[in-house]
């Protein structure tokens, strides 16, 4: 059975990997080289590579792995989440042109655009894409990209992907999903319509702290071209050790997230019923506002939740540098469980009036599980709350 054909699990292990023809490793080699001796001037490229800039051999094997994996046309990998983001939105805007995003997004991606991108003439709304109305109300003539991310970070706000998706192809516009949260294990927007889905690969599909990367995967392969154009002139490729790395860590993603999230449930449950925890956000509690939306379109809820304590910022301080167990750290998908201050962190750049607007609160804890043992995760939960 050729891997691509094969179940989820199988195509984790095996996608885009072959045995080395020379030695016979099991493992893509790192081909931790710049250039590439060609055979001729008239064969030049004739063996796919020529500069490590332009493309590598290690690092092709892990887009074609997540290509694989999100069911799309062709994929590049990035130096980083951020450098995925930036590409993309240079090679699908120009000066003068207007993209709707998420109102809730990664700190980063909101930074790019209201601060780097915008002083060269891009025009960006936020709005709530919780409605896809609300999207379609926000597309102007001159708009060229619809950006959402879901669930959103941090607050784990949903984007109906298809609804909007097929808004945005009513309008011609692409529509690039922040896919990171939830990995194509639980959730592929391109079987539910969107053009593009974009990764952090440091989170899941690394899963062990070691790298920081970033991928895209497009439905259309012209897409994957201009994307690539950018990260070529930028020179903001994956390195190939860093591929090596994210190849191994792609091959127990849905293994790690399947534990992961079942901590995350019984976790969320914990907290919802604490005396000291004024509210828990978690897209598998049937208190959250979109579990219906979460279930429908994707097979699982993911490690992530979030919760803010009675007693405001002065607790939610106190509580995060009293664990024990969790790190207060600024990552998340990582097999080590991390607590996040999302305003002193992920989203200190952000203006304080439009995080409050958006939902991100001053008090807001963010947990992402690992693979610890649950039952001392909410000890140390517990033992932490209790001191407030």
């Amino acid at each position: 059975m050729k891997p691509n054909k094969a179940h989820f699990k199988t195509r984790e292990v095996h996608a885009g990997v072959t045995p080395d023809p020379v030695t016979g490793a099991i493992l893509t080699p790192i081909y931790q080289s710049t250039t590439y001796v060609q055979e001729s001037v008239d064969q030049y490229l004739e063996k796919g590579y020529s500069y490590s800039r332009s493309g590598n051999p290690t690092v092709a094997a892990l887009e074609e792995r997540v290509n694989s994996l999100e069911g799309g046309s062709g994929a590049l990998c990035f130096a980083t989440g951020m450098a995925a983001t930036s590409c993309t939105m240079m090679a699908l805007l120009n000066a003068g042109e207007h993209a709707v995003l998420s109102d809730v997004v990664y700190g980063g991606t909101h930074r790019l655009s209201t601060r780097v991108l915008s002083r060269f003439g891009v025009e960006y709304s936020f709005v709530d894409t919780s409605d896809p109305k609300n999207v379609r109300d926000a597309i102007k003539d001159n708009t060229r990209l619809i950006f959402t991310e879901t669930p959103a970070n941090p607050t784990l706000k949903l984007t109906d992907i298809a609804g909007v998706s097929e808004i945005a192809k009513k309008a011609g516009i692409p529509h690039v999903v922040d896919n990171t949260f939830l990995t194509p294990f639980y959730q592929r927007p391109l079987e539910l319509g969107a053009d593009i889905s974009l990764h952090s690969t440091t989170k899941y599909m690394d899963g062990h702290n070691v790298t920081v990367g970033g991928a895209i995967i497009a439905a259309d392969p012209a897409h994957v071209e201009a994307i690539s154009f950018v990260r070529n002139c930028l020179g903001s490729n994956m390195s190939p050790m860093v591929a090596f790395y994210t190849l191994q860590g792609c091959k127990t993603m849905s293994t790690r997230l399947e534990a992961q999230s079942a901590r995350a449930l019984k976790i969320a449950q914990f907290l919802e019923t604490h005396p000291m925890v004024e509210r828990v956000a978690y897209p598998g509690l049937e208190s959250f506002p979109q579990y219906e939306l979460a279930k429908s379109q994707a097979s699982g809820f993911g490690a992530m939740l979030w919760f803010e304590v009675k007693g405001g910022v002065k607790s939610g301080k106190k509580l995060m540098d009293t664990l024990e167990l969790w790190s207060l750290a600024e990552n998340l998908g990582s097999v080590e469980s991390l607590v996040t201050h999302s305003v002193t962190m992920t989203h200190a750049d952000m203006d304080p009036a439009e995080r409050k607007k958006v939902g991100i609160t001053d008090g807001l804890v963010r947990l992402s599980c690992g693979l610890e043992d649950a039952d001392d995760l909410i000890a140390d939960l517990d033992q932490a709350l209790g001191q407030l």
